[in-house]
């Protein structure tokens, strides 16, 4: 009951802002998934590499270089995961001292003054994008270990040119591993860029709006207009 009442304290403007930002992060997820299906995107472009780069490894008798590529793809989600381990210990510890950390804040230019229990809410929303990003990461890292083992079951090369087993089925199912764990990367990647979005919330409802429309354009024009894209689909 307490914690219902201290709920209704907090301004409308930033129920309204939390409800923009999950709106615009869900509603975007949808969009590119659904324009990637039609048009092509960065993740589903590469995509197609993955799946080239499969069908050769069926050929190759020695399959080392493809396992270190794997696993030198899989230490981009480890060093994150690390890395947002610690960014969630400092964020618990800030909520503990949350009394100190808000007449902080209030010192700074430009920043709202709000109460405790408002700037706890603020803690809360970016603790929890960075445990999303956390378990996306560390289940990217699991399935780039999946893809490792479909490379390293594979048939030997000669079994595959005699036609015992298909080259296609397996090469895709292969890339297809390997892709949804790049596919789960860029979900935590994401979220990251999005918890600058509601950093700028300690300013003001407004900035964290703005802030939140500003992060989904950006990745965006990285997703289907970047010059990466433009080069690796020519």
């Amino acid at each position: 009951m307490q914690l219902l009442q201290s709920m209704m304290l907090m301004p409308l403007a930033d129920w309204l802002a939390i409800g923009w930002f999950l709106a615009v992060w869900v509603g975007y997820a949808v969009f590119a998934r659904r324009r990637a299906e039609r048009s092509g995107s960065l993740l589903a472009t590469t995509n197609h590499y993955r799946r080239l780069w499969m069908l050769q490894t069926t050929g190759r008798e020695n399959r080392v270089v493809d396992g270190v590529v794997v696993q030198n793809l899989s230490t981009s989600p480890s060093f994150f995961a690390s890395t947002t381990i610690l960014i969630i210990g400092g964020l618990l510890a800030l909520l503990g001292t949350s009394e100190k950390a808000t007449e902080f804040v209030r010192e700074i230019p430009f920043a709202a003054r709000t109460t405790a229990f408002v700037f706890e809410a603020k803690l809360i929303v970016l603790l929890a994008v960075f445990v999303y990003a956390f378990f996306r990461f560390t289940w990217s890292m699991r399935q780039y270990t999946f893809g490792a083992l479909l490379i390293a079951s594979m048939p030997d090369a000669k079994v595959f040119e005699r036609g015992e087993v298909q080259r296609e089925p397996y090469a895709a199912r292969a890339a297809k591993v390997v892709g949804l764990a790049a596919e789960t990367f860029n979900d935590g990647l994401r979220a990251y860029y999005l918890s600058f979005a509601v950093m700028l919330w300690f300013v003001s409802p407004i900035a964290f709006a703005l802030g939140a429309a500003g992060v989904v354009y950006l990745l965006y024009q990285r997703e289907f207009h970047s010059e990466i894209l433009g080069t690796l689909k020519s």
